[in-house]
C-alpha cells in the first residue's frame, strides 16, 4: 500500500502544478484580469477546483481578487518573481531600442514576443504615433505557432520536420484559431514569409487588424523571438508593406547580432 501511495503523490502533485501553471498563464493574458467563470471555462477545470487554486494562489500574494470587478489578477508575488528573472533574460535592453525604432519610424505598435513550446507570448510593447490602433496583442497574449504574425515568422524558419508535425495536427494545435487559420492558409503564410523575410498576417485573428512579423535567432541560429508591427489595415496595403518588411527584418538582423555576440 505504501508502494501504491509513492507512485500516486508524485502523479498527484505533477497535476496540481500543471493546473496552477495553467491558471496563472490565463490570468496573466489580460491585464485587466479574469473572471472565475471566464477562467473556469477557458481551462476546463470544475469551478470548485479552480475557486480553490484560485484562493490558495491569492493567498500566497500569486494572484489578487479585484473587488470592484470581480476579476483575478496577478499579485505582488508574480512582479516580484519577475523583476528576479529578467536579470537572467536581458531581452528587455536588448530588444527595447529596436522596438521603439520601429515605432517612431512606422507610426504602428511594435512588440516583441518569445517562443515558449509551441507558442508564442508577446513580453514587450512599444506605442506608435498613429492615433487609431488594433489592441489585440499586449503583453502576456499568447498565440499558437503559425498563428498572428510573431507565430508565422518563427514558425516558417523551424526545420521542415517540425512545421510539418504542427500541421499533421493543425486543428488541435490551433484551437479556437483553426476557423481564420486553415492548414492550407499557414502553409502559403509559411511559404511567403520565407520568400520575402517577413510575415503577413491580413486580419486573420481579427478583421481589420493587421499585422507583420521578422524572426530573431539565437545561438544555434533557431527562431527564438519575433519582432512585429500590428494596426488597422489601410496601414498594411500592398505599397507600404515592403517599407515596413525592410525595418522589420533591418531591426530583426541587429538583435540577432548582439544575441550571437554574446
Amino acid at each position: 500500500m505504501a508502494t501504491q501511495n509513492a507512485v500516486q503523490n508524485p502523479v498527484q502533485g505533477a497535476q496540481v502544478v500543471g493546473r496552477v501553471a495553467l491558471l496563472l498563464r490565463l490570468v496573466g493574458r489580460k491585464p485587466e484580469g479574469t473572471s472565475l467563470a471566464g477562467l473556469v471555462r477557458e481551462s476546463g477545470l470544475t469551478r470548485p477546483t479552480v475557486h480553490r487554486l484560485l484562493t490558495s494562489l491569492a493567498a500566497e500574494g500569486l494572484l489578487e481578487h479585484d473587488a470592484a470587478t470581480g476579476k483575478w489578477v496577478l499579485g505582488p508575488e508574480i512582479f516580484l518573481l519577475g523583476s528576479v528573472a529578467a536579470a537572467r533574460f536581458p531581452m528587455e535592453d536588448i530588444a527595447r531600442p529596436s522596438l521603439r525604432r520601429l515605432a517612431s519610424e512606422t507610426g504602428e505598435s511594435a512588440f516583441f514576443s518569445i517562443r515558449r513550446g509551441n507558442e508564442t507570448v508577446c513580453v514587450l510593447r512599444e506605442e506608435g504615433s498613429f492615433p487609431v490602433r488594433s489592441f489585440v496583442l499586449h503583453e502576456g497574449v499568447r498565440f499558437p505557432l503559425g498563428v498572428a504574425s510573431a507565430g508565422t515568422a518563427i514558425m516558417a524558419f523551424l526545420p521542415p520536420e517540425e512545421q510539418e508535425e504542427l500541421l499533421a495536427d493543425w486543428k488541435a494545435h490551433a484551437g479556437d484559431f483553426a476557423a481564420g487559420h486553415s492548414a492550407d492558409v499557414v502553409r502559403r503564410n509559411l511559404e511567403e514569409t520565407r520568400l520575402t523575410g517577413y510575415s503577413v498576417n491580413p486580419g486573420l485573428v481579427l478583421e481589420g487588424s493587421w499585422g507583420m512579423g521578422a524572426a530573431v535567432f539565437d545561438q544555434q541560429g533557431r527562431p527564438a523571438w519575433a519582432l512585429s508591427l500590428t494596426g488597422i489595415e489601410p496601414r498594411f496595403r500592398a505599397d507600404r508593406q515592403e517599407f515596413l518588411g525592410k525595418l522589420l527584418l533591418e531591426e530583426a538582423h541587429k538583435i540577432t547580432a548582439r544575441v550571437q555576440r554574446a
